[in-house]
């Protein structure tokens, strides 16, 4: 006979609050917010290729681009804003934004120069955050017209996908397409001729305190 396994003490319950209390950082309200919408997005590449269901997975994409202001008003009304969910939060906006630009290009719901457009202006981005985290260079936070730029294409990728549905409505979701698409694509790029002296700055504060030190 096996023995029994070893039964939980009081002793264990400190080892096991530490532990917890070590993730209090990262297990905030706001970044749990932020991983619930980031793990929908497989469900929404279930909908659009697995199931078919463009309705669907145009309403799932919606709500994410509508929810996305959520976790950043609960981070700060409750006094929860972290370095932590500085990062997730955009992080998952733009893992999100990817992820369905791609799908619904293949799926050929929006033209290939448009999803193009938006692939660039996301790398272009996402490579110059990686460029200054690698430098040493300090972060900033993203621009009103970065925000609306994003906020744009959430729902205008959301309508190209009603656009191509079997919808009484169709056409006037191909009008909603565009009239979020193009304002928001020329935002975003507006957004990155912001961040380029932000950048300069960015590096010349890096150079700076490593001469110092």
């Amino acid at each position: 006979m096996s023995p029994d396994p070893p039964s939980r003490t009081a002793d264990d319950a400190p080892s096991l609050r530490s532990g917890l209390a070590s993730w209090g950082p990262f297990l905030t309200a706001p970044n749990i917010i932020t991983l619930v919408r980031l793990a929908c997005v497989p469900l929404f590449v279930w909908l659009l290729f697995g199931q078919d269901d463009r309705h669907g997975a145009a309403w799932l994409l919606a709500g994410l681009g509508a929810t996305d202001w959520v976790d950043g008003y609960v981070a700060r009304r409750f006094n929860q804003v972290s370095e932590f969910g500085k990062i997730l939060d955009p992080t998952a906006d733009r893992i999100m934004l990817l992820v369905g630009v791609l799908a619904i290009a293949i799926d050929g719901s929006v033209p290939w120069w448009f999803a193009i457009a938006t692939l660039v202006r996301e790398v272009l981005v996402a490579g110059t955050v990686i460029l200054l985290a690698v430098l040493g260079a300090r972060r900033f936070d993203v621009t009103w017209w970065g925000k609306c730029g994003a906020f744009g294409m959430m729902f205008a990728y959301p309508f190209f996908l009603a656009a191509n549905a079997d919808l009484n409505w169709s056409s006037i979701a191909e009008v909603l397409a565009w009239l979020c698409g193009i304002p928001g694509l020329i935002a975003g790029y507006y957004a990155v001729g912001e961040y380029i002296p932000k950048c300069r700055d960015a590096l010349a504060e890096a150079r700076a305190e490593a001469v110092d030190s």
